[in-house]
């Protein structure tokens, strides 16, 4: 592991080619949490998976929040940048492509964020259980960057409109959106796996 400004796990790619994976975990993970995902999603592909620098009530996440649902919107516009500055340090430290950022929860929501603030710095994005970061974000220029987002029409934590405004914003901005709705809930099912590694597949 690097001397980077995360904390974060590095698995290399097995053979060139794929474009790598920025692994991001919910609240309470760490850097190993989605490790496996990467490995089940991208089996060919590099894995950068860093640890969230906030703490709450010991859990790391990737930004503050003040209530469940409710952002810190300041600190999620500083952290946001903080882990997009990690994202370059890595690609020079370890001499990656840009990342597509496979984020679950609170990772998929500072991904959305990277996207809004800092675009040049993600090849595209998975969005697992993923709401609005930013209620008035800067116009950013997301053209042609795929994006899949993957809801959970039984998830008790993100009401399926936030996800659905988040797919539309990402989409105004030029993304190629693909927005899934699963039977599913908060949790992370078999089915996010396949359609997640179907995507990234195609793109």
């Amino acid at each position: 592991m690097t001397d980077l400004s995360f904390t974060h796990r590095y698995e290399p790619a097995p053979e060139p080619g794929p474009p790598p994976l920025l692994l991001l975990h919910g609240t309470g993970g760490d850097e190993n949490d989605l490790l496996p995902l990467g490995r089940m999603i991208a089996p060919g592909s590099a894995r950068l998976s860093p640890r969230g620098n906030v703490l709450e009530g010991g859990m790391p996440r990737f930004f503050r929040r003040l209530a469940e649902g409710v952002f810190d919107e300041e600190d999620v516009r500083l952290r946001a940048h903080e882990l997009a500055d990690f994202v370059e340090e890595a690609r020079k430290a370890y001499d990656l492509a840009a990342p597509i950022a496979a984020g679950f929860s609170n990772g998929a929501n500072i991904a959305a964020a990277v996207l809004q603030l800092r675009p040049e710095v993600l090849a595209g994005a998975v969005l697992l259980r993923a709401m609005v970061p930013l209620q008035d974000p800067p116009v950013a220029d997301l053209r042609g960057k795929p994006v899949l987002v993957l809801s959970g029409a039984a998830d008790p934590l993100i009401p399926p409109e936030n996800a659905g405004r988040l797919a539309a914003l990402l989409s105004e901005a030029g993304a190629r959106v693909e927005h899934r709705i699963l039977p599913v809930g908060h949790g992370l099912s078999q089915s996010d796996v396949i359609l997640a590694k179907e995507w990234i597949e195609k793109i």
